[in-house]
């Protein structure tokens, strides 16, 4: 049986955490990233339409999930948005600033795989793409193996850069939580986050009417809201409001939808019965609404009434069915459609300082194995960098 290829560090996955390296680190580890596609950054290059929402001005803690909130912390705050943001003008990357404080290459993502691998190429890393990872061991002498279709590599650090369930199209496996569970490292239940709500009932038979309608509106799930464009699909509620509230949101539980922010439409009703009597209660309903809107979701006893026919309670009903509207999702679009995966591996197992897991020397989780989430935005690809030189540091 041939020995195992020896490295002092392997690296599982040349995603966004696995591919960040600590630039002033000193190349003397030798260093091995693996990866099952046939090419680095496969996520960071079709993110944000492939510009890349690479970062966002405003990261804090809050933005995040997991069952250790504090986690994040160290990590943010030890390599900042303004740390990263750094290496994308070193590198002469064009950027712009878009809504919410995100950034975005005005070029291709393509530019921050290359800074990245650039990096990676000065410390002298290996890299293996097109390479399937099979079995992780752990010997006694304080190394670990992995099998790979490429003969089988060792090293005293294992960092699991390997990523969540989410762009299943692209590859993404389970393998993180796997070699997490073998070494009795708790894995808090992966469930697809930032992804589309599914109908149900009879709204699967009202609600495709309206595909292609977008608007602002308010969602709540909880304590949570989130103010932004919510959007009408043939099979459910999409936009940015739907994938923000769908990572915090319980299967069989109703969120509460207020399709009108900002406004009081039952005072304004009030009003516009006042100054205008024989006006339909629809008319006025289009001039805040699209029409195929207004015809689903007016009820039909008020359809066809004018203002001076409607009670205050008749007001207050057509008022609440748009800004109080309570939608039960059937269920979500899956991780075929979902931007990240939220939980992972069990942080409370994990070192916030340095990635590695309290009881297993030389093992590391970084990225989005781990069992943080962030808000649509650029959240996530920032616990990316963030998490990722954490280890590096370390491994430096």
């Amino acid at each position: 049986m041939t020995d195992p290829e020896t490295f002092d560090v392997v690296v599982l996955g040349a995603g966004a955490s696995g591919l960040m390296r600590e630039r002033g680190g000193q190349a003397r580890r030798r260093v091995l990233v693996l990866d099952h596609a046939k090419k680095p950054g496969l996520k960071i290059r079709i993110s944000g339409g492939g510009r890349s929402n690479f970062t966002n001005l405003d990261i804090q803690p809050k933005c995040y999930l997991s069952g250790n909130p504090h986690f994040c912390k160290s990590a943010l705050s030890r390599f900042t948005q303004w740390d990263f943001l750094e290496r994308v003008v070193q590198a002469g990357i064009q950027y712009e600033e878009r809504s919410h404080g995100q950034l975005f290459c005005t070029g291709t993502a393509n530019e921050l795989v290359e800074m990245l691998m650039a990096d990676c190429r000065r410390h002298g890393v290996v890299f293996r793409f097109g390479t399937k990872i099979g079995e992780m061991e752990r010997s006694g002498e304080g190394s670990y193996e992995v099998g790979t279709s490429m003969g089988a590599v060792q090293a005293t650090s294992l960092v699991v850069a390997t990523g969540g369930l989410s762009y299943a199209s692209i590859g993404a496996t389970g393998i993180g939580y796997d070699i997490a569970r073998k070494m009795g490292i708790a894995v808090l239940e992966p469930t697809p986050g930032l992804v589309p709500f599914t109908l149900r009932g009879q709204d699967s038979r009202d609600l495709p009417t309206l595909a292609g309608i977008a608007l602002q509106a308010t969602v709540n799930f909880g304590e949570v809201s989130f103010t932004e464009n919510v959007l009408f699909t043939h099979r459910g509620l999409s936009g940015p409001v739907i994938l923000q509230i769908s990572s915090y949101w319980s299967a069989g539980q109703a969120v509460l939808l207020d399709l009108l922010p900002g406004v009081d439409l039952f005072g304004h009703l009030k009003t516009q019965r006042v100054r205008q009597p024989l006006k339909m209660l629809r008319t006025v309903l289009l001039d805040h609404f699209p029409k195929r809107l207004v015809e689903v979701f007016l009820e039909v006893d008020l359809a066809d009434r004018k203002l001076a026919d409607c009670s205050d309670r008749h007001l207050q009903k057509a008022a609440d069915r748009f800004q109080k509207w309570t939608f039960v999702p059937g269920g979500t679009e899956g991780y075929k459609k979902a931007e990240v995966t939220c939980g992972g591996v069990d942080c409370d197992a994990i070192s916030s300082k340095t990635m590695e897991a309290k009881a297993a020397p030389g093992l590391y989780f970084v990225g989005e194995v781990l069992d943080i989430t962030g808000w649509l935005g650029g959240y996530n690809l920032q616990w990316a960098w963030s998490s990722g030189w954490c280890g590096a540091v370390r491994l430096a």
